[in-house]
């Protein structure tokens, strides 16, 4: 009796979450496979032990759709923390972490933020913000952007991100897509780490063309806010075109498509009078 208590139980968590969320975009999907999951079992031959860890990640699926904007944030630290360790974090003493002291000094509160900024040791050409306002600027970007003012405005570019909250909302998708990953391993699949796994899905963020105008656009009127050079935004636009389809800009522009686009619009939002 409790074997089947335990799976339709799973099956209504997770069937109840679906009703309750959107059917569009990355969270239906992640729903629609959690319920074929929970759907598949055999529920004459499963163990009890099976039963409770379908339960189990059921419930885990509805908390990460419903778990609160604070909450998340106190995940995505958690993520960051975990991030510093795997990661070579330039010491203070370095040339590249001097020049990042030096270009944010004065945005560790910025526009109602509470922002922390380190450098990852790292040829790849990228940049990342979390939902906590941890911003990871990577040796490789730093290395094509000498101009300092180019690479001010990938940090604006970065900023907007979590002000505008699409960190924010990353950070649900990928929390949401580890508790589906969770029923996954309890039919028998693959594992893994969920600070790694958040960790690597954070850092890959898959924003959408209209979010990452609207951060680039966020990104201009950072650079007027603060008198920078705003042309500077448009010339580190067009440097990091000319690294697409190359193997250097490829992880870069897996969350960053377009950049010649980018980079005309960017021109557009510059001369607008």
């Amino acid at each position: 009796m409790s074997r089947h208590i335990a799976v339709c139980s799973s099956l209504f968590a997770t069937l109840f979450l679906s009703a309750c969320l959107s059917t569009e975009g990355d969270g239906a999907a992640v729903l629609s496979s959690v319920v074929e999951s929970a759907q598949s079992g055999d529920i004459s031959g499963d163990t009890d032990e099976k039963n409770e860890a379908r339960l189990s990640a059921a419930t885990d699926v509805f908390k990460a759709a419903t778990v609160s904007d604070a909450e998340l944030q106190s995940v995505t630290l958690q993520v960051v923390a975990e991030l510093d360790k795997t990661n070579q974090v330039a010491p203070a003493s370095s040339k590249y972490a001097k020049r990042l002291n030096k270009l944010t000094r004065n945005l560790t509160n910025e526009d109602g933020l509470e922002l922390n900024f380190k450098v990852y040791l790292t040829n790849e050409v990228n940049a990342f913000a979390t939902a906590d306002g941890s911003i990871r600027v990577y040796s490789g970007l730093m290395d094509l952007l000498r101009d300092d003012n180019e690479l001010r405005s990938v940090i604006g570019h970065e900023i907007g991100h979590v002000k505008l909250g699409h960190s924010l909302a990353e950070a649900r998708t990928a929390y949401l897509a580890s508790a589906a990953a969770k029923v996954a391993a309890s039919e028998g699949g693959l594992g893994a780490q969920v600070l790694a796994e958040l960790g690597e899905k954070l850092i890959n963020a898959q924003f959408s063309q209209a979010q990452e105008s609207e951060s680039d656009a966020y990104g201009v009127e950072f650079m007027k806010r603060h008198k920078y050079k705003v042309t500077a935004a448009e010339s580190a636009m067009r440097k990091l075109a000319s690294l697409e389809g190359s193997e250097n800009g490829s992880k870069l522009f897996g969350s960053h498509p377009g950049a010649k686009e980018r980079a005309d619009k960017i021109h557009e939002l510059i001369t607008a009078k």
